[in-house]
């Protein structure tokens, strides 16, 4: 495991726990931070038995990454992505005209990205709700992705624990097969001794 190749290189290691992260320290100074995607600290973190078990990820994994002209919404088994939806939706960007065109423009934006949204709902109703889920990944737009969260129609979607990847680029099928894999890993921060601390 990971944690013992940390002891290996650092020294004896202190722990600490939250809710959702378990932090090691080293004898020479270095820590790090395991944050997995899961709700409560593991009974006893500095054992390695439980610690292992504590990071495996959720088996089945419902995805929604939207952002203006683009969706994806899929269902992950373990790491295979075994249903998805992805297409474009054009959402007309900002203007810099003023007065009755800019509210013109600002309406037709709104519709569009309405349009956008209920788009993703019957989309990720359809992928989605057929099997249950154990957690949830979002990405893209924090806005569109709360509208779409909002639907009453994902409402046993939108309960899940969830992580939150809006550092995604434009959804297409590589950039949701790229959130199922970040989804399930372990986040770790490592920072070395007399460093920066360096993101995993």
């Amino acid at each position: 495991m990971w944690v013992n190749g940390f002891a290996e290189r650092h020294g004896a290691l202190a722990w600490s726990s939250t809710e959702s992260s378990v932090g090691f320290s080293a004898s020479d100074g270095a820590t790090a931070l395991l944050e997995p995607f899961v709700l409560g600290a593991p009974a006893r973190p500095g054992v390695l038995e439980d610690l292992a078990a504590w990071v495996v990820p959720p088996t089945r994994l419902a995805l929604i990454l939207v952002r203006r002209g683009g969706y994806a919404v899929g269902l992950g088994q373990g790491a295979e992505l075994i249903a998805h939806k992805v297409g474009t939706r054009y959402v007309q960007s900002r203007t810099a005209a003023g007065g009755w065109s800019q509210h013109r423009f600002a309406r037709r934006r709104d519709n569009q990205a309405d349009a956008l949204v209920v788009s993703v709902i019957e989309h990720a109703q359809r992928v989605m709700l057929a099997s249950p889920s154990d957690a949830l990944v979002v990405g893209g737009d924090k806005a569109l992705v709360r509208d779409v969260l909002a639907a009453a129609r994902l409402a046993r979607i939108a309960g899940l624990p969830r992580r939150e990847l809006f550092d995604l680029p434009d959804p297409k099928l590589v950039v949701l097969q790229q959130a199922l894999r970040r989804g399930r890993a372990v986040r770790i921060t490592l920072t070395e001794p007399a460093t920066s601390p360096v993101q995993s």
